[in-house]
């Protein structure tokens, strides 16, 4: 496995060296002739998908050696370590703030299966009331604690903001914080000048209300009778994907109304105390591309509008399309600003700084905010209401089984210093 991984890292090298070497006559083709070959554009063009389909290559590699490292390293609770060990620590959190005790759970877990299976008609007392223990009036089972982990496991991998934003969990209905805006004021004075009283400073207030998001995956009573599957892994999986999918687009463009608000629908300006909520933007000089001359100047400048407490922790955010078109630029000196990750993360670096991939950010088209760039880890707050809830229902959509599950969750910028947006605009 780890042969395969090599190889996979070559290829990405491989195919980053002919893009370079191709995209070097592009450029000299249109130095020249104003003009490239459309022979040559075409040649650019495959050779970024090819660089793509190597990426994706390698990080499927490193994944599946991940998976079989952890699979042969697995041991019982008490000599875990790494993320094995966070993850049983976290299930016995769960199970203890629960007042749950280990065997209630254990039964509770196998009448929740056997709910999801067959609904509790017909079962046993005691099944019955192993299930009471996670039930909520309206009928519906909160998802057992090792699931609904996995659940939120498998939105965070596949979720881009899960990745780089700040996370908390809460158990009311919206988290409230403080915003420390202002300075206090100081002066200079001699040792024996009279100290006049100096400005003190406001502290603001801001409040994050969680949003409710649902998922309906569905199943034949017949299948899940007969099911030779892992019903819970199928479950999870798809609950995830809906979840997942619904939460992508709202961090990035909700509009707050019964979603999250994304980062992109703030009005620009340069953040102060007296005017926050505005997000600074940084523009290419040129509608719906990137400058003729210097075009990796506004990817510079937007970089060190920033300041250098954030930069610190800073990645790009763009559509995988931006991305091919971001590989294509040059600095002044003749040197690509994007570079591989021979590591296999997610989009290689930009200027030195990691690529998050977003295929909800825009598009490049004319006035487009088609790449961010910050600490999203600062600058932007997702709250998730603790638990999620799952309700069978075998009678409305015969023979269907649906699993109609809620989770609530919320997000919103919180500091706006620590993201900047590129337009793609004059």
């Amino acid at each position: 496995m780890r042969e395969e991984v090599k190889t996979a890292i070559n290829e990405l090298e491989q195919a980053f060296c002919s893009f370079k070497e191709a995209n070097d006559q592009r450029l000299r083709e249109i130095e020249n002739k104003g003009t490239a070959d459309p022979l040559t554009e075409m040649k650019v063009d495959r050779l970024n998908t090819e660089i793509e389909r190597a990426k994706m290559a390698a990080e499927s590699a490193k994944k599946r050696a991940e998976a079989i490292e952890v699979a042969i390293n697995r041991s019982p609770y008490g000599s875990l370590n790494g993320s094995e060990y966070k993850e049983a620590e976290r299930f016995a959190v769960e199970v203890k703030s629960s007042k749950i005790d280990i065997d209630e759970y254990r039964s509770y877990k196998g009448a929740f299966w056997n709910y999801i299976r067959k609904n509790n008609a017909g079962s046993p007392i005691e099944e019955i009331k192993a299930l009471s223990v996670g039930s909520d009036p309206d009928g519906g089972y909160l998802v057992t604690p090792d699931t609904s982990g996995r659940i939120i496991q498998l939105i965070q991998e596949t979720s881009p903001m899960r990745q780089v934003a700040n996370i908390v969990t809460v158990g009311t209905d919206r988290l409230e914080g403080t915003r420390d805006l202002d300075e206090a004021t100081t002066g200079w004075v001699g040792e024996t000048d009279a100290r006049t009283e100096t400005a003190t400073p406001q502290i603001g207030q801001y409040t994050i209300p969680v949003h409710e998001q649902y998922a309906e995956p569905r199943a034949t009573q017949k299948l899940l009778d007969d099911a030779q599957f892992n019903v819970e892994e199928w479950l999870a999986t798809k609950i995830a994907d809906k979840l997942s999918r619904m939460e992508n687009s709202a961090f990035v463009n909700g509009d707050g109304t019964n979603k999250p608000t994304g980062f992109l629908t703030y009005p620009v300006g340069v953040p102060s105390s007296t005017n926050f909520g505005v997000i600074e933007q940084t523009s290419t000089g040129a509608a719906g591309a990137f400058a003729a001359t210097n075009p990796g100047d506004a990817i510079i400048n937007m970089v060190y509008s920033l300041k250098a407490r954030y930069r610190e922790n800073a990645v790009f955010m763009m559509k995988r399309s931006t991305l091919a078109e971001v590989r294509k630029l040059k600095d002044g000196n003749g040197n690509y600003l994007w570079t591989p990750d021979f590591q296999t993360k997610q989009g290689g670096t930009l200027l030195g700084f990691d690529v998050v991939e977003a295929e909800d950010m825009p598009a490049i088209a004319a006035d487009s905010l088609s790449i961010a760039f910050g600490d999203f880890n600062a600058g932007y707050q997702i709250v998730d209401r603790q638990g999620i809830h799952i309700l069978r229902d075998n009678l409305t959509t015969k023979p269907f089984v649906k699993f109609y599950t809620t989770k609530r969750v919320g997000g919103d910028v919180v500091n706006f210093e620590a993201i900047k947006l590129l337009k793609f605009a004059v």
